[in-house]
């Protein structure tokens, strides 16, 4: 039986912990490790759509997410002056599937944390990775050595792994860096976006009164002296609601990120595969970055508990995963050209066909991964 396979998965951040335990579920062996020396959760907040939540919410986190995150019942546009272009019903367009919700990415993968089957060794790399007919001999950076069945890439978009499965793959910078913190606003109470002229501003809750700000403008290259103006500065044409949040004392000491992706599509080599960024980063304007993580765990576990060759087993992962992940990734370029459009064409198009393109843009990922 394939589901008694020893694993190792690289990585212990959101994808590698719920890797860790849909695994573990089906009956495998798993040994995680993590190259950060204590358990952390970079950036600030999560906004977890209906497909998220569900895929959460199989792994056993249903009652974290009601209790730790905020729900959010609709998703609103503005243009930069805080005139509303259109309100998009959460329960309408994840219907069948789970409401949404609001968390901090710290509480999320405490969460995690907390059901994850195994501890995790951190300060401990892969140094060496050797496949032979009887699996995956790798040797550690602490001296230590093992036999797996198979290797588990979850170790995110800089993954160290990936350069072993597929060389040609790696980040592609797409145009824009954005920032991220936490701040205390009470008072909104759903998905917010402001838009502006090659910049836009984000703010959700995520529970305790407080919310989630995200902050993109295009820039050439990560260096682009742009944003050497500040985040003020940037956005100093704003309505006095995001000129408040950006006053917080949070906004100086926001975590600051290229946008990236990944687009690689060879994710198995051997007996060694990748999931979630590792894999297939993609730009976080459709918030999928979570759902597509945890389907991947999913996936892989299921298929991995039947019977069958494991390589070609890894295989049947990739095939059922590449098209959804390709799907999210479309769509992501696609919100990126209709936000570059003249802000007036864009505006005018928002305020009338909103709805109809999250409609399309979302429905595929109501079925089931």
């Amino acid at each position: 039986m394939s589901s008694h396979l020893e694993v190792l998965v690289v990585g212990a951040g959101i994808a590698g912990l719920a890797t860790a335990t849909a695994l573990h579920r089906e009956g495998m062996s798993v040994d995680v490790i993590e190259r950060s020396p204590e358990s952390r959760a970079m950036g600030a907040g999560l906004f977890l759509p209906g497909n998220s939540v569900r895929a959460l919410t199989a792994l056993g986190l249903g009652k974290h997410l009601s209790v730790q995150g905020a729900p959010v019942p609709g998703q609103r546009l503005m243009d930069h002056r805080g005139r509303v272009l259109a309100d998009i019903d959460m329960a309408e367009l994840w219907r069948g599937t789970a409401g949404c919700v609001g968390i901090t990415r710290g509480d999320l993968h405490a969460a995690l944390q907390d059901i994850a089957p195994v501890p995790v060794r951190h300060e401990v790399t892969v140094v060496s990775l050797k496949q032979s007919d009887d699996g995956v001999h790798v040797e550690f950076s602490d001296g230590g050595s093992g036999r797996y069945d198979v290797v588990v890439g979850a170790d995110g978009i800089r993954s160290g792994l990936r350069e072993s499965v597929d060389p040609a793959a790696g980040t592609r910078y797409l145009g824009q860096v954005c920032w991220r913190f936490l701040t205390d606003a009470p008072d909104i109470d759903r998905w917010t976006v402001w838009l502006g002229p090659g910049t836009a501003f984000l703010a959700y809750p995520v529970g305790g009164g407080q919310v989630c700000c995200y902050a993109d403008v295009a820039a050439a290259s990560p260096e682009d002296p742009t944003t050497a103006a500040g985040l003020l500065g940037l956005y100093s044409g704003y309505g006095q609601r995001v000129r408040d949040l950006l006053a917080s004392p949070a906004a100086r000491e926001a975590y600051f990120s290229p946008v990236e992706e990944v687009s690689g599509e060879t994710w198995v080599r051997g007996r060694v595969v990748l999931v979630g960024d590792a894999a297939h980063a993609s730009s976080p304007n459709m918030a999928q970055g979570v759902a597509m993580a945890v389907e991947d765990a999913q996936v892989l576990a299921e298929v991995l508990a039947t019977r069958g060759d494991t390589e070609h087993l890894l295989q049947q992962y990739v095939q059922r995963r590449l098209s959804r992940t390709r799907w999210v990734q479309r769509q992501t370029h696609r919100r990126d050209r209709s936000r570059s459009m003249p802000p007036a064409v864009r505006n005018l198009a928002f305020r009338y066909g909103a709805k109809a393109l999250w409609e399309r843009g979302y429905a595929p990922l109501r079925d089931l991964p």
